[in-house]
């Protein structure tokens, strides 16, 4: 008796083809790698590598590895990166457009500069931001 060929049914994928590319989930023409977002992520916090790799407790070459999309990142690694970066997890994987931060600094330098103000007792705040005053309305 002749084996027949099961039926042909729902989607069928050729080997190259993913099933996010086959669904396409969260594609653009300008559509960022995970390892892409998380450098974007990090960078717009003035966070470096290293800085990363530290809260991770991985060495430096691996966040390096993780960005470069050399190494998968297994989801509990994507859970905490998230929490690291303040993104969801949804934007770290590109199915959600990522959230602004209302500062917009591109400053890196000046970004970390703030942060560490912002940890200062509130009377030496105030006391920056009287000198900075200052500065500026010369300026103007």
């Amino acid at each position: 008796m002749p084996a027949t060929a099961p039926p042909k049914t729902g989607l069928t994928l050729p080997a190259a083809v993913s099933l996010w590319e086959a669904l396409d989930v969260a594609k653009t023409p300008d559509a960022l790698t995970l390892g892409q977002r998380i450098a974007r992520l990090r960078r717009d916090k003035g966070m470096t590598q290293a800085e990363l790799a530290q809260k991770l407790a991985v060495s430096q070459p691996v966040v390096s590895d993780y960005e470069n999309d050399v190494i998968r990142l297994p989801a509990d690694t994507v859970v905490r990166i998230a929490a690291i970066l303040d993104a969801s997890v949804d934007e770290l994987l590109g199915l959600k457009a990522p959230r602004r931060d209302s500062n917009g600094l591109k400053n890196r330098r000046l970004y970390r500069r703030l942060q560490e103000i912002e940890k200062l007792p509130r009377r030496d705040q105030e006391a920056l931001l009287r000198t900075i005053e200052a500065f500026i309305s010369k300026t103007a």
